[in-house]
């Protein structure tokens, strides 16, 4: 019987280690690196500001480390939920044919930045974050009404929020709150005034401390091929 019991003490020993061990790498990932200027300001506007705005084209790491950020924060215990909003989906039949709820529903148009979350946490702990509410996709629609305390919010393809959608957004965030305003304003699918260029306005005709990370095409980092196309787009007007 001592023998035995000796046995189970030294198997559970040693699974509370190899649990021990795998934890703390997991909690002491490298910090984000910066890849440009750019996004060393970037990075540099997250760690001292409740609200930061990140605007340019594809490919300048602008959802990569939002959804890095997120990870951290959510890993380290330094926030209780992420919260992941973005305008405009498309709510006729292309939605409607995508099976699941509305959270559902919308997670394809925010892949970008829950992919950099799964890479950064795991895939695993990343589904479980969201099935226990740490980690919650809100669809644009249903964010009036609610307040939001303790996270990181990120409002994605701001571009496309009209002005009464962004002065609804930006009046939902309460205490111990950061937030994240990613756009490009030139690819903008709104026919009438983007929330965003109006929040732009507001942000320097009044002086507010609200640090904007304006990218631009010399500070893609995606491929070579990602910046030729975007030269040719711009270059043309397209």
């Amino acid at each position: 019987m001592k023998r035995r019991r000796a046995r189970l003490e030294l198997v559970e020993d040693r699974t509370s280690r190899i649990h021990r061990t795998r934890f703390d790498e997991e909690r002491n990932l490298s910090p984000i690196q910066p890849l440009t200027e750019r996004q060393a300001e970037y990075l540099d506007a997250l760690a001292r500001s409740p609200q930061v705005i990140v605007l340019g084209p594809a490919g300048t790491g602008k959802t990569f480390i939002a959804g890095t950020r997120a990870a951290d924060q959510l890993r380290q215990r330094r926030i209780a939920k992420v919260v992941i909003t973005r305008p405009n989906v498309p709510s006729g039949r292309s939605l409607g044919y995508f099976p699941g709820t509305l959270e559902e529903k919308i997670a394809p148009w925010v892949a970008p930045l829950t992919e950099a979350m799964k890479e950064r946490m795991g895939a695993a702990a990343f589904e479980i974050a969201l099935k226990t509410g740490d980690i919650e996709i809100v669809p644009f629609e249903v964010m009036r009404g609610r307040t939001f305390k303790n996270c990181l919010v990120i409002l994605d393809e701001a571009q496309n929020t009209t002005v009464n959608e962004i002065k609804m957004f930006l009046t939902r965030i309460g205490d111990d709150c950061q937030v994240i305003i990613n756009g490009d304003i030139s690819q903008t699918d709104l026919r009438e005034t983007s929330g965003l260029r109006t929040v732009m306005h507001l942000i320097k005709s009044r002086m507010m401390p609200i640090p904007v990370v304006e990218f631009t095409r010399n500070d893609i980092v995606r491929s070579g091929i990602c910046a030729e196309w975007v030269k040719a787009f711009e270059e043309t007007n397209l």
